[in-house]
């Protein structure tokens, strides 16, 4: 079966998922295909007092102990056996994103389908492998450190990468024993909702995971202001992400947790392999339509190799043309929406008043579809300082800039705002170390991008945010610490 012939068979659910029913709400909004501008569905989206139903729905939850209470083996059980039933509807899953955002079925299939669940099972397995802590004492008291679930939590999760931030964020909560209140994208809540339909038929208890469809200044808000909500955790921009530092100050104190933008740069040597830098450095900025916050979208390349790697990569874009998302070779999908493609045009137009030169792209192109595609662009010659160097696009545009010294290039890389990710390509150990220690990031990887597992946190420094992902790492942020103090009548 094609995904035009799934597409024709499937019915989303369009309601806010509270207290484990799907219900209707006073407002709707319409999901509209990227593929092709079509309406998709209208959906339920949430005002303050459906968010709050939802909240108290996460509370009475975590209060009786039906989740947080729970032998940490029973919780291991539900997310394992809901991993398995990500896997089963994955192409369900992914012809959701596909319909929503507008990335290629094949790849939501292949590669976010299957990080969901990963993710979904790693957690799990880490349900019953937390320990506790009994600190070394006198002999007449006995100390006990305990890891509590923290309580209600409110997460808040991008269009991008629909399902995956979803996971990243609700398994490790979940796995600590909290409750969970999540608000998906305006733009993708229809994977969002299947994927918690999912998590209920797996045993999930009733109102342990409610999601609120809605706007962000009104759903997001109620939740970061909601005196209620106990752990924040955000994945978006930078300018939300302050909201929520101020929302959690006017409110109840909660903790937040950010992860936002990004201006990557891959840092090409002169004794890389050139073929695997250039290839790589085409993918880590062109898929899922440059909408990454990881994306490498300056491409740092000494001066002495400028010209080889500059072509190396412009034949490589030529090749990775959008395509509408339900095509089996699709290298590229649409943009998320027309109001993005337009953003990311106005910030092609600046770049062209910016000195650079554009070489490859820079045009909208499908425009017979109706949907929203827009092809790999790469500027060259761009000046560290420039707009398009400093400012997340969040679209597939590269920014080239050459270095003539190690010094420089780390001086360029570190000259943004930002600090997620970078990327170094050498064969000298010495100076991967040395580039690696200097570059103030949170993921640096070398001769590679992208790569790493569910061992390994994910996040950034600097206004790339604090929140780490994955990882046990990710686990402490949904438990709180207590110390008790047992004094002893006499040592033992």
């Amino acid at each position: 079966m094609t995904w035009h012939e799934r597409a024709n068979t499937i019915t989303p659910r369009t309601g806010l998922l509270i207290d484990g029913r799907f219900r209707s709400a006073t407002e709707s909004f319409e999901v509209i295909a990227p593929r092709n501008g079509k309406l998709v569905t209208e959906i339920a989206f949430a005002n303050a007092d459906d968010v709050n139903e939802a909240v108290s729905s996460a509370r009475r939850a975590f209060e009786d102990g039906r989740w947080s209470k729970r032998a940490p083996s029973e919780r291991k059980a539900v997310l394992m056996a809901w991993a398995e039933l990500c896997r089963a509807h994955g192409d369900e899953l992914a012809l959701l994103m596909a319909l929503e955002m507008g990335k290629p079925a094949h790849e939501a299939k292949s590669i976010e389908v299957r990080a969901v669940a990963n993710t979904l099972a790693w957690f799990g397995e880490a349900c019953d492998k937390i320990l506790d802590e009994i600190p070394h004492t006198a002999r007449d008291a006995l100390a006990l450190v305990t890891r509590e679930p923290a309580g209600v939590v409110g997460a808040v999760v991008p269009w991008n990468f629909p399902l995956t931030m979803a996971a990243w964020k609700v398994a490790p909560a979940l796995a600590a024993g909290c409750s969970v209140v999540l608000k998906p994208a305006e733009n993708s809540p229809l994977s969002a909702l299947r994927f918690a339909e999912l998590g209920l038929e797996a045993g999930l208890p009733e109102g342990v995971l409610n999601v609120v469809n809605g706007h962000g200044h009104i759903a997001g808000k109620a939740l970061g202001e909601h005196p209620d909500v106990d752990v924040l955790t955000f994945t978006g921009s930078t300018q939300v992400g302050r909201y929520f530092l101020e929302y959690a100050a006017q409110s109840n104190l909660k903790r937040v947790y950010l992860e936002l933008g990004g201006k990557s740069a891959n840092i090409i040597f002169p004794d890389a392999d050139l073929d695997r830098a250039a290839s790589t450095a085409a993918w880590s900025i062109f898929f899922n339509q440059g909408e990454m916050c990881t994306a490498g979208s300056r491409l740092l390349v000494h001066e002495s190799i400028h010209d080889e790697v500059v072509a190396r990569v412009s034949t490589i874009a030529a090749a990775m043309q959008p395509q509408d998302p339900f095509s089996d070779d699709a290298p590229m999908g649409a943009m998320v929406s027309k109001e993005h493609l337009e953003r990311v045009e106005s910030m092609v137009t600046t770049g062209r008043g910016d000195r650079a030169e554009l070489i490859v792209g820079g045009e909208r192109v499908n425009q017979e579809s109706g949907g929203y595609y827009f092809p790999p662009t790469i500027f060259d010659h761009v000046a560290p300082e420039a707009y398009i160097a400093q400012e997340e696009i969040f679209g597939p545009v590269l920014s080239i800039t050459t270095f003539s010294d190690d010094a420089e290039a780390l001086r360029i890389a570190n000259g943004t705002r930002y600090g997620l990710a970078s990327a170094i390509w050498t064969q000298n150990l010495d100076r991967a170390v040395a580039m690696s220690r200097g570059l103030r990031v949170g993921m640096c990887w070398v001769n590679c991008y992208e790569e790493g597992d569910m061992t390994i946190p994910f996040g950034g420094v600097k206004e790339s945010g604090f929140g780490r992902d994955k990882s046990l790492h990710a686990l402490e942020k949904f438990f709180d610490l207590k110390s008790t103090w047992i004094q002893l009548s006499e040592p033992s």
